[in-house]
This record gives C-alpha cells, sequence and structure tokens, in this order.
C-alpha cells in the first residue's frame, strides 16, 4: 500500500511510488499538470499588484464568491484520494460557507457542513488547533488532513448563504493512484439544535445506515444557564440498538479528554489542544454584548475508531445542576460535527438550516 502512496508516515515516507501527486488552487482549477501559475491580469486590474509582472506571478491567490454562488471548488477524475485541504476566509462568513463533498457519481454530498465548523471553529472567532486530523493556525488558517478516498470521481463545492460577497482562499492536494477495495468514504454531518428541547438528549447524528466507523465529533456550546453544565453522557447506538446504546460515556468533559469540569486553574477552564482531544476555545461574558459561554470542542477517535456494521446513532445529554445535589437538564444552543467513514451508499442528510438558524448572534 505504500508503493500507491497511501498509508504514509517517517517509517515509510522514503519509499517510492508510482502516485501522481496534483494540487488545485485558484491558481490551477483543474490540477491539470503543468497548468499552474498561468492566470493573467487583465487590461481592466489597473491596480491589480501583479500587473507589472504578469502571468506565472501571485495573480489569481483566491476566488470571490457573490451572493448565493454555488461554486466548483474541485473536480478530480479517479482513482485517487484527497490528503490535504487548506483554506480561509473571513471569520464572519465561516457559518454561512456550505461545504460539499460527493464522491463518484453521488447527487446528495457525503459532507455538508459550515466552514468553520468542519474545522472545528464554530463560533466565528479564530482559535487554533493542533489536532492530527485538523490543524487551525494563525490567523485563520484551516487544514485537514483526513484521507479521503475515492473510486471514479470527487466533486466539492462552496456555497455562499451570506449576504455580502465572499473572498476564499483554497488549496485541496490528492494523489492519483489505486485504492484499496476495502475503503470506505469520508463523510461529515452538522447539525444545530437552538435551544435543546428539555428532558431530550441532542442529537449529533442521527441515522448512519451502512458498514463503517465514527472517526469524530466536534461540538460549539453555548451554556443558557448559570453553573457547570457538562454532567451529560455521550451514547453511541449501534447495529439494532434501541432503547440503550452498547457504549456509553460518563460526562461531556471526560469525552473531550479533560476531567473535573476542565477546570484549571482553580477558577477558570483550562484551554487545551491536542492530537486527539481539545476544549479549543472558551468565550467568556464580557459584561455588556457577550452574555453566555460558549466552548469549542473536539474528540478524534484515529486509535480508537467506533465500528459499526449496520447502523450508528449518536446523541449527547445536556446536563447541569440544580438545588439540593439534582441534575438540571439544559436547553443551551449546541451545534455539532459528525466524522466518519462508510461504505456507499449513505442516508441522505436532513436539510441543513438556514441563514437565521445557522447564524451566530
Amino acid at each position: 500500500m505504500f508503493s500507491s502512496g497511501i498509508g504514509l508516515g517517517l517509517g515509510n515516507i522514503f519509499c517510492t511510488s508510482n502516485a501522481k501527486s496534483r494540487s488545485i488552487t485558484a491558481e490551477n482549477p483543474k490540477g491539470a499538470k503543468g497548468k499552474g501559475a498561468m492566470a493573467e491580469v487583465s487590461p481592466e486590474e489597473i491596480k491589480h499588484p501583479a500587473r507589472e509582472l504578469g502571468k506565472g506571478w501571485k495573480v489569481r491567490p483566491s476566488v470571490t464568491l457573490d451572493i448565493g454562488e454555488k461554486f466548483l471548488l474541485a473536480e478530480i477524475e479517479g482513482p485517487g484520494i484527497i490528503n490535504h485541504i487548506w483554506m480561509t476566509a473571513f471569520p464572519e462568513a465561516w457559518r454561512h460557507l456550505i461545504l460539499r463533498f460527493y464522491w463518484d457519481e453521488e447527487k446528495n454530498p457525503s459532507v455538508e457542513v459550515p466552514m468553520g465548523d468542519f474545522f472545528c471553529n464554530g463560533w466565528c472567532s479564530r482559535s487554533n488547533v493542533s489536532s492530527l486530523p485538523i490543524s487551525v493556525n494563525p490567523a485563520g488558517g484551516f487544514n485537514i488532513y483526513f484521507p479521503m478516498p475515492f473510486m471514479k470521481k470527487a466533486r466539492i463545492t462552496v456555497e455562499n448563504i451570506s449576504f455580502e460577497k465572499q473572498m476564499l482562499f483554497y488549496q485541496v492536494d490528492y494523489v492519483l493512484t489505486d485504492i484499496p477495495d476495502n475503503s470506505a468514504y469520508f463523510h461529515a454531518h452538522f447539525r444545530r439544535e437552538n435551544p435543546v428541547k428539555y428532558k431530550e438528549p441532542y442529537t449529533i447524528v442521527h441515522s448512519i445506515k451502512g458498514k463503517g466507523q465514527y472517526v469524530g465529533t466536534y461540538m460549539a456550546w453555548q451554556v443558557n444557564s448559570n453553573d457547570w453544565w457538562g454532567e451529560g453522557e455521550i451514547k453511541f447506538y449501534m447495529d439494532g440498538d434501541k432503547e440503550y446504546p452498547t457504549i456509553c460515556g460518563t460526562g461531556t468533559e471526560d469525552y473531550f479528554g479533560g476531567a473535573w469540569n476542565f477546570e484549571f486553574p482553580k477558577g477558570e477552564y483550562g484551554e487545551f489542544s491536542n492530537l486527539y482531544h481539545g476544549l479549543n476555545q472558551v468565550i467568556k461574558p464580557d459584561g455588556l454584548y457577550k452574555a453566555n459561554e460558549r466552548f469549542s470542542m473536539y474528540r478524534f477517535h484515529i486509535l480508537d475508531p467506533i465500528y459499526f456494521e449496520r447502523d450508528l446513532r449518536v446523541t449527547i445529554q445536556a446536563l447541569g445542576w440544580r438545588s439540593h445535589g439534582r441534575f438540571l437538564p439544559l436547553q443551551d444552543d449546541i451545534a455539532s460535527v459528525a466524522y466518519w467513514y462508510q461504505v456507499e451508499p449513505h442516508e441522505k442528510f436532513p436539510k441543513l438550516p438556514d441563514y437565521n438558524d445557522l447564524e451566530v448572534i
């Protein structure tokens, strides 16, 4: 497998390969061999920075998306595998630039997620991430390294549902190579509930049908009450589970790799970001406009995927404390992204929330 450019690491990166490396950017929108850096400055662009330099220089590093535009970011003929995507845009657009990935001849996307949430930045406020599959670097450089194999075709689009034109920089790195027969396809699904219904768990993903493995969760969580908010258990219902799950967690901060309210030092939340877990952002009230605490958390199951044969449903409780040592079911504002691989076909996702229901206020 190493000779095909798949499964690379420091232990085999020195091995030669028959894979062909390609990259799609605004400067080479089709990723064609020998076709990069060919954009030209038009005579009308009298203020273009490269007007005195011309073709071969930095002429088209980004694209501008019109209001309501659906832009074809990448279309790749397979077989192959996407091994890295980088992109950036202004933070105010992160909830309203919608990414969609289609594998082979799919009509329904396997990935449908707002850009910011996809990269563990759901609050439209820059936060660095230092995980293995996703890294976010100053100042808003989004990177994803989840391998994304495809047999026939990969197609990536981005839709601007905001009320303004948006500038987008991007790069899709991939290799053209043979893909193992047992390869599953990458999926990611966004949900938001604002507020969570009283005494009902929050659903991270409702209905995955097929064979595969669950590999990660991101959550953007706004607390609408005082005191500690993370007593809730995450639950994985798999392969026919009905009322009770096969896997049940012990608490929200426990699932995201922390303990004891994420409190460190005493009286403060301890932000952290590592290969597999993170409380990568804590947004505190400012006494004026910011009235609620907001948290950004991720958990990647890279070394411990959750395998399922036929189906999977994932929920988490929003649970805090009321008086006299009693649990309080919370009605918080929660958004999430579920990441998984599965054999196609997949279940069609529920309709994505509209502009107002996505908006971070």
